[in-house]
């Protein structure tokens, strides 16, 4: 693999296999299927299902090594407020918010875009909040070795408010944290300080 692509491309045996199975659950809906508006619409839900489920074929490692430069700078880097899609693997409903990622360099730095690239290779799974922290996370400590990483992920559970409990505002936000991060208090109240604060307005 040279570089990171994005994948815009259907395969044509899964898709007809999962419009079948669209078409049969829009019958067992009750639903009549020869009605104008639903004529295609097994199709464009599996169009829409390997788009959302891109992340499957993505080597998020292989992101980030595509764009690694050597550089002696050692203070920390963040990417914040990056916007999170995904579905959650127990009812296949969204979830989505915000991503705050940073991690302090050790001999290496990364191109700036690679890092939401890598959120999105895991959000684009079927996911829950807490795994889909840990993994960016870890991919990041994996393959950068920087002296630390932090991930603070921030969002809303369609599971939670269009069904379930329905409570319409809550948020869910998961923290995980390696090296410098992990140890030193004072970095990590830093790292939080910063992504709270509306700095960018």
């Amino acid at each position: 693999m040279e570089g990171y692509q994005r994948l815009d491309i259907y395969n044509e045996e899964t898709i007809k296999a999962l419009q079948s199975h669209y078409l049969e659950i829009l019958k067992l809906l009750g639903e009549d299927v020869n009605r104008e508006g639903l004529l295609k619409t097994p199709e464009r839900v599996a169009k829409a299902m390997q788009f959302l489920t891109q992340g499957y074929h993505l080597d998020p490692a292989e992101i980030l090594r595509s764009a690694m430069f050597k550089q002696d700078y050692k203070e920390m880097v963040i990417v914040k407020d990056i916007e999170v899609y995904s579905l959650c693997e127990h009812h296949l409903v969204p979830f989505f918010g915000k991503a705050h990622v940073a991690y302090i360099p050790n001999g290496y730095i990364v191109g700036l875009s690679k890092i939401p690239r890598v959120v999105d290779a895991f959000a684009r799974r079927l996911q829950v909040q807490e795994q889909l922290t840990t993994q960016i996370k870890e991919c990041i400590q994996n393959t950068l070795d920087p002296l630390g990483v932090a991930v603070v992920i921030e969002t809303q559970h369609l599971c939670m408010s269009m069904r379930g409990v329905q409570k319409q505002n809550s948020v869910t936000t998961t923290s995980d944290f390696t090296g410098a991060f992990l140890k030193q208090y004072n970095t990590r109240q830093e790292f939080l300080r910063i992504i709270g604060a509306n700095l960018h307005a």
